[in-house]
């Protein structure tokens, strides 16, 4: 039996819960359920950058990274794909985010399907994915996925609008080209919702969400 594939989670959120570590898990989980019906095996991994954040400034002025980063670094090279979600700060990607990527040797990521993701306060920062996130990787030669996610404070515990995507619809998209870039074309066409009430998922409480974060 084949090695199961390694998913690899890196979420650069502060808080503990995050909005950020939870929209990585859901992109995670919306990944193994697309590789699922492929029959294909997988295991993820979570890499919480808050806890490194010492060790990443330790490195960036020494060169040499502290044991637990040699751990994060090593993880992320031996992955098979990435899902990487910062929050956005003044239009961008934040610092700690940032600075994990920079010591990174400029070759680790090259080919690695990667799935970008991002959360902030407002809907504006939006287009951040597309003018901060994938230069990144495309700059470090990673296969980036070509739908991003981006997930507003109000979209967590909010029903889509007419003629809105949801956030459901999306993250179901986004794990599913992922699990293409991974394991090949999906087994049958992808179908997408036909209205707003077709989203994939039930709105719960972002407050909830958050709750059962902490618990885990």
């Amino acid at each position: 039996m084949a090695a199961p594939l390694k998913l690899v989670v890196v979420s650069a959120g502060l808080g503990k819960p995050s909005s950020t570590r939870l929209l990585g898990d859901r992109l995670a989980e919306a990944t193994r359920r697309s590789l699922d019906e492929r029959e294909v095996a997988v295991e993820a991994h979570t890499i919480e950058l808050r806890d490194l954040a010492v060790d990443i400034a330790h490195n960036l002025v020494t060169g040499f990274p502290p044991p637990g980063l040699r751990a994060a670094i090593d993880t992320v090279v031996s992955a098979d794909a990435l899902i990487v979600v910062s929050p956005i700060f003044s239009a961008s990607y934040s610092g700690l985010f940032k600075s994990f990527f920079d010591v990174l040797d400029n070759t680790a990521l090259i080919g690695k399907p990667v799935l970008i993701a991002a959360t902030g306060g407002t809907a504006r920062h939006s287009l951040a994915l597309e003018h901060a996130l994938r230069p990144l990787f495309a700059y470090l030669r990673a296969t980036v996925v070509p739908t991003s996610v981006y997930v507003a404070t109000d979209e967590w515990g909010a029903a889509a609008g007419e003629g809105v995507e949801g956030v459901g619809t999306r993250i179901a998209r986004a794990g599913g080209e992922l699990a293409d870039l991974v394991a090949g074309s999906p087994p049958h066409p992808v179908t997408r919702p036909s209205s707003a009430t077709d989203t994939v998922d039930e709105v719960v409480p972002f407050a909830e969400q958050l709750a059962a974060l902490g618990r885990g």
